[in-house]
């Protein structure tokens, strides 16, 4: 499965919390969505990056691919871009890792000129909204701005995916 499929449960349930959650007048209710939205966002990152990790390995060698599968299947909650950088994808190599770093400096560059948005600070507030969330019952973000950084963080699982390109 492409890793781009792993988007489409909370891209439809995107589209279906748009439908009434404005109407919502309950700050608790709404917090709650984001919140929920939240855990959805991070499900389909990880579940993303996994994909693509063992996609390549897989290309790789068979045992490889294996390894991969077993390795990545304890990632979760460990997909900050740091995580990115210093653990996961520095095991493939020095030259995917810098490849990693060009590309998404090259697209946080683009991003910023275009909108003033910041895809990698996008991509970490979403992470510490699921987060506290999870573990305090209270998320760091609305429901629109959850919308708003889940969308531009997938850049980031976009510009993984580039680099981990033989």
């Amino acid at each position: 499965m492409p890793y781009t499929d792993r988007f489409i449960a909370t891209d439809n349930l995107i589209g279906h919390l748009n439908t009434f959650v404005g109407t919502i007048a309950d700050p608790i209710i709404q917090a709650n969505y984001a919140g929920f939205l939240s855990v959805s966002s991070i499900t389909v990152y990880e579940l993303a990056i996994k994909d693509i990790f063992n996609e390549f390995a897989i290309q790789k060698h068979k045992v490889f691919g294996t390894f991969s599968t077993s390795h990545f299947s304890k990632i979760n909650g460990r997909i900050n871009i740091s995580d990115l950088k210093g653990v996961h994808i520095k095991l493939f190599g020095e030259k995917y890792l810098t490849n990693f770093k060009k590309k998404l400096e090259d697209k946080e560059n683009t991003h910023v000129r275009a909108s003033r948005i910041s895809i990698i600070t996008d991509y970490g507030n979403l992470i510490m909204c699921r987060h506290e969330y999870v573990h305090k019952g209270a998320p760091t973000l609305t429901i629109n701005e959850v919308i708003d950084c889940y969308k531009n963080g997938k850049e980031v699982i976009h510009c993984l995916n580039d680099a981990m390109k033989r």
